[in-house]
């Protein structure tokens, strides 16, 4: 008798259910407050850290005031005014407070700004520096050669600028301390904490109660050829 065999074919057993990633387990078991700490601690040291080596800078301010001679009125001055106050800044009026203040037209323009009033015909002139007098000085220099610069076209204006309040030496920094700068970053990190913990991965029901993979039985022959 001629023996033969036959051999069931067995089923495909079922695809593995994919590990999840160690990182996403390690998030999903972290307390919800820990996002917000972490948030808060790493954003407290930013903001300080940036406090702490940022120059601080000092700011000191004139004002000048705009007087319309008899042949001009006060609304013609508060104009004045504004028309001065937008030229404080230009090389005509800076070309000659750079020799006054010892430092580059460029230096001047970057640290010097004005400042006019709607209602009074007042400018401001507000130097930044990183030095304390260097502030003060800059600030008085382009007032002066602001008010030089009126009187020479009085005759046509009609109007002259007069020195209302002259800058003094700063005794406090203008920038924002470390202190500060740490609460800042401190309530940035609460922000960020609280967005990442909104889009933090969470374990579901249906997760807790899958069960675990279990391996597919190996394949066999079902059945041996019989003499």
């Amino acid at each position: 008798m001629t023996s033969m065999t036959s051999t069931a074919e067995c089923p495909t057993p079922p695809a593995p259910t994919p590990r999840r990633r160690p990182l996403l387990r390690r998030l999903k078991a972290l307390p919800p407050w820990s996002l917000l700490a972490v948030g808060t601690l790493a954003g407290g040291l930013a903001g300080g850290a940036y406090g702490a080596l940022t120059p601080p800078a000092y700011s000191a301010t004139s004002y000048v005031v705009a007087v319309p001679s008899a042949k001009s009125d006060p609304q013609a001055a508060l104009g004045f005014a504004q028309a001065y106050g937008r030229v404080a800044t230009q090389l005509a009026v800076l070309g000659d407070a750079q020799v006054r203040a010892g430092v580059p037209v460029k230096a001047l323009r970057d640290s010097v700004r004005s400042a006019t009033s709607p209602d009074a015909p007042m400018i401001s002139l507000t130097a930044t520096s990183a030095r304390a007098d260097l502030a003060r000085d800059m600030a008085n220099s382009v007032s002066r050669s602001l008010i030089q610069y009126a009187q020479d076209t009085k005759g046509s204006t009609h109007v002259e600028l007069l020195q209302f309040s002259r800058a003094v030496k700063p005794a406090e920094p203008s920038s924002a301390s470390p202190a500060l700068t740490g609460l800042v970053g401190a309530s940035a990190g609460v922000l960020l904490g609280g967005l990442a913990l909104l889009t933090r991965p969470r374990s579901t029901a249906a997760d807790a109660a899958r069960p675990g993979t279990v391996p597919g039985p190996a394949t066999a022959a079902d059945a041996q050829g019989q003499p």
